[in-house]
Formats: structure tokens, sequence, C-alpha cells
């Protein structure tokens, strides 16, 4: 009995899986509220996300009405492109959704003629390192002492202290 029960799990789990792989990435119209919620999820300061996002795009995946992920991407010059914010919904979190974003990124830059890609992260954040890298991108830059200089309260995520900025580079070239 236990061991149906459990199979039965497994089957709804992935059920559920699949089911949320079925979704859509949609440009926000800049007139539209972002999800700052999402977004703060990646980034801690209001007022970094407020600036980025007047000089970016938003773009959120969307699964029928429910936002599940976002992605800001801006243009920082010509032939080079950065993204500002990634942030999957902690309950679609592990789905591939990150992934998919990321390659929508790529996708963007590729299409648009750019040279470069650019996504920074913190020294702590050692799943999307990992996953960064697994995508293509390079880690080109360390800006130590990132997070301390220009975040006022301190940052800790899988039991490490985020200190340094880690910025990775996917080329087109």
């Amino acid at each position: 009995m236990l061991f149906v029960l459990f199979v039965f799990h497994q089957i709804a789990f992935f059920q559920l899986f699949k089911l949320f792989q079925v979704f859509e990435i949609i440009e926000l119209p800049k007139s539209s509220t972002p999800p700052i919620e999402l977004l703060l999820l990646a980034d801690p300061s209001p007022a970094l996300i407020e600036t980025y996002l007047a000089n970016g795009k938003c773009f959120i995946a969307q699964k029928q009405e429910l936002t599940i992920g976002v992605i800001v991407i801006s243009q920082e010059s010509p032939g080079l492109l950065v993204i500002k914010n990634i942030a999957i919904d902690e309950h679609f979190q592990g789905m591939g959704i990150g992934k998919r974003l990321l390659q929508f990124a790529i996708d963007f830059g590729k299409n648009s003629g750019n040279k470069k890609l650019i996504i920074c992260t913190g020294n702590s954040s050692i799943n999307q390192l990992a996953l960064y890298q697994k995508m293509g991108f390079e880690i080109e830059k360390i800006r130590k002492n990132f997070f301390l200089d220009h975040y006022p309260e301190a940052i800790y995520e899988n039991g490490i202290q985020c200190k340094h900025q880690i910025e990775l580079a996917f080329s087109f070239t």
C-alpha cells in the first residue's frame, strides 16, 4: 500500500511538472505593473529594480494568468546586452523555467545582433552559478565586496554571506 501511494505521488508530481512546462514568455508593456515581489527575490534593492526597469525590457513567464517568472534585459551599449534580473516564483523553482528564460535571453540577444550577453550574480548563489555555466556563460570578472559596498544589509544565501559580484558572459561570436 505504501509503495502504491509513493508511486501515485511520483506520477502526480511529474504530471504537475509537465503542466507547468507549458507557459509563454511575453514582454510586459511599460504601462503594466511589473512583478516586484518576484524581482525582489533576485535583488533586495527596490531602488535598483526601479532603475533597471526604466531602462530595460521586462519579460514574464506566464502560465494562464499566473506570473511564474521574470527576466529584465537591458541594452547597455551597441552589441552588449545585460540580464539585470531573473527570478522564478519559489513554488515553481527547479522546473526548468529559469533555464527557459535564460535561453529566451540568449535567443533575444543573438536575434538582435548583439555580440555579448552579461549576467551578474553573487558568490553565494551556487545554483545560479552552476546553471549559468551549464548554459554557456563564462566567468569574466569578480567585483570584490560589491554587495558589502552597495547593499545596506548583509545578504546570506546557502549559509554563505554574499560579498562579491560575479560577472558571467555569453559570447555570440
